[in-house]
């Protein structure tokens, strides 16, 4: 049985950049209802008793309704987690201002932060449809950013997953309208880089 979990953040202190509202029925309607929805479908099912990544890596390619839903639990469930609340901190410009291996394999991968931010931001942009773009690392250690389709995710592949951004019209819709520009500019204040950090390989 698979559970819908907590936010790890107060859903009322993202100020002007997510609403309250809008992770009520992204976490409370969206999420839970592919957490529901797979809970049934695994009902006497022989991948059941198994872990996520398990049940998205045996679903791939061989069941789509199963992979679609444990997949978006995934893609949820890690998403809640690379953001946070504090905006304390300032927004990177550089790598330079926070420390942390991260900032360094971002700084050999991409070039800089802010090249690595660039690209980021306009995979994000230009994604052509609902699906997620992420932050990976390759079994080589190297850091690349790759956007996915719908359902798709890197868990369960040889990739590892170490940040992600919903762009989902559920994800900004009530707060930005059809401005995805502004909500991915937005995103920027409110990572949760410690997170990304302890992702990595």
């Amino acid at each position: 049985m698979h559970t819908l979990p907590d936010l790890p953040f107060d859903p009322e202190s993202f100020g002007d950049w997510t609403s309250a509202e809008t992770f009520s029925r992204h976490h409370g309607k969206h999420h839970a209802g592919y957490v529901s929805k797979l809970n049934t479908a695994l009902e006497g099912h022989e991948l059941a008793d198994n872990e996520l990544v398990t049940t998205i890596t045996a679903s791939r390619g061989s069941d789509q309704k199963i992979f679609n839903l444990a997949a978006q639990h995934f893609n949820h469930s890690f998403f809640w987690n690379c953001l946070e609340a504090d905006r304390s901190r300032p927004v990177p410009t550089s790598s330079g201002l926070l420390g942390g291996k991260i900032f360094e394999l971002i700084d050999r991968d991409f070039g800089s932060f802010d090249a690595f931010k660039e690209k980021f931001a306009a995979s994000a942009a230009s994604h052509f449809g609902s699906g997620w773009v992420w932050l990976v690392q390759d079994s080589s250690g190297k850091l690349s950013v790759s956007d996915y389709h719908d359902a798709q995710t890197p868990a369960g592949t040889d990739l590892a997953p170490l940040l992600t951004l919903d762009v989902w019209e559920h994800a900004y819709y009530l707060d930005f309208k059809n401005d995805r520009g502004g909500f991915i500019a937005g995103f920027w204040g409110h990572v949760n880089w410690e997170f990304v950090e302890s992702n990595l390989a």
